[in-house]
């Protein structure tokens, strides 16, 4: 290797040390301009309104990001970037002719940057708490914001993650003004946290196919468990659930945790919706067509459709995924005339709220033709409020069950133990 073509070490950081020193002049430029703009118009939410639109400014170059951030945080630092004659003791002694020219340029700097931040001041802000899924680039949170923020002049913000976990966790000190993707199966833990405020909606508007008269917590969308396979693979799909019960050991099902997964906690429940006491005997012959349990959907769906499983738990509104998306027809869901739980996703408005009117915005716009026609190819779900004649196509063509099997929130938690306790013990002979 030539070193000589490559150059000294001090050669190449020359130019980088040119780029830092720049940067570090025009982050000292910008906080110098917002402190100087604030002392003379004396507001600090003026240099507070400079110092979000400098670190935004920043936010391509962690340095000067840095550097803003140090700066704004400790004024002291900045006297180290100023020139020499102005840190001394004499500085003090400039004539007042060079003070006003000197703050005439920073403010002339900083108009631009007041104006934005008074922009940014003015735009209230609604937190959103959603899973990873609703507010992801497939999920439907995206196409929602952009409608919501179109109506409300405002600013949605989703923060991901365990919504019911950090709810309990946080108490009344959450930053939520609102939650979204709660569901039926947890509604118990959370109605007694009471943290929530009625949601202030007409149920009547809702078209589920059971009777809602909740007034906490708002669905939003509904679907059915189900098993899907693909008809390329499974000729003959069981027509029932006690054919799949009995069905030989040549036919292969994933399944997801019911102690990690919502569809699994729905999947050992609807057994013991169609079952009963018999629940545990029936684990106990589904046993050895299982091949995997998964920690959620997504691990097995990927399995299935990679043709590792022959069918899959899922919902009824799968194969309308692989019909809009993919134009293919091979994935159907098995139709089973014991029914099918039945399992809703619900929103709910924070008590505590700063933003209670922008809360209700929210809340009244879920029930509205705009939301409601996001959620089918948004969310791969039917919509809570939305007549079936509105619906996409594909979704109107879904063979969906007549016969829904429903617990209330309390007989859910009743038999949440229970039910998985019944579960495991048949999987681990």
């Amino acid at each position: 290797m030539n070193m000589r073509a490559i150059g000294s070490s001090a050669d190449r950081k020359m130019p980088m040390l040119f780029f830092l020193a720049f940067e570090d002049l025009i982050a000292a430029q910008a906080v110098q301009a917002c402190r100087r703009v604030g002392r003379l118009l004396r507001r600090f939410d003026i240099f507070r309104g400079c110092h979000r639109v400098v670190k935004t400014l920043f936010t391509t170059s962690p340095r000067g990001a840095l550097l803003a951030e140090t700066h704004f945080a400790n004024p002291s630092n900045l006297n180290r970037l100023r020139p020499a004659e102005e840190r001394s003791a004499s500085r003090y002694t400039l004539s007042a002719r060079r003070k006003y020219g000197e703050n005439m340029k920073y403010f002339t700097f900083a108009a631009g940057l007041f104006t934005a931040s008074m922009t940014l001041a003015q735009t209230p802000i609604l937190t959103i708490y959603a899973p990873d899924y609703f507010a992801s680039e497939w999920g439907p949170g995206p196409a929602i914001e952009a409608a919501f923020e179109e109506s409300c002049s405002c600013d949605l913000q989703f923060k991901t993650g365990d919504v019911m976990s950090r709810i309990i966790l946080e108490g009344e000190r959450t930053e939520a003004d609102a939650v979204i993707g709660l569901n039926t199966d947890i509604t118990k833990k959370a109605r007694e946290t009471g943290l929530f405020a009625a949601h202030g909606q007409d149920n009547a508007q809702l078209t589920l196919p059971i009777e809602w008269s909740d007034e906490i917590f708002l669905p939003f969308n509904y679907g059915h468990t189900a098993f899907i396979y693909n008809t390329e693979k499974v000729a003959n799909p069981p027509a029932s659930f006690d054919a799949l019960v009995n069905s030989g050991t040549d036919l292969s099902l994933v399944i997801q945790d019911p102690r990690s997964s919502i569809s699994g906690l729905a999947l050992v429940l609807w057994v013991k919706a169609v079952y009963g006491e018999q629940a545990e005997a029936v684990w106990q012959k589904l046993a050895p067509k299982i091949l995997t349990v998964t920690k959620g959907w997504s691990e097995s769906y990927g399995l299935f459709s990679d043709g590792e499983a022959d069918m899959v738990l899922s919902y009824t509104t799968s194969p309308a995924y692989h019909i809009v998306s993919e134009n293919d027809l091979t994935k159907k869901a098995a139709i089973f005339p014991e029914g099918h739980y039945f399992m809703v996703e619900l929103a709910a408005k924070i008590a505590s709220t700063d933003v209670p009117d922008l809360a209700d915005a929210f809340l009244a716009f879920i029930m509205t033709d705009q939301f409601q026609n996001i959620i089918p190819e948004g969310n791969w779900s039917l919509p809570a409020a939305l007549p079936k004649s509105q619906w996409p196509q594909a979704f109107q063509d879904l063979p969906l069950p007549e016969k829904v099997l429903f617990y209330s929130e309390e007989e859910a938690a009743n038999l949440r133990k229970e039910t998985i306790e019944e579960w495991r013990r048949a999987l681990s002979k």
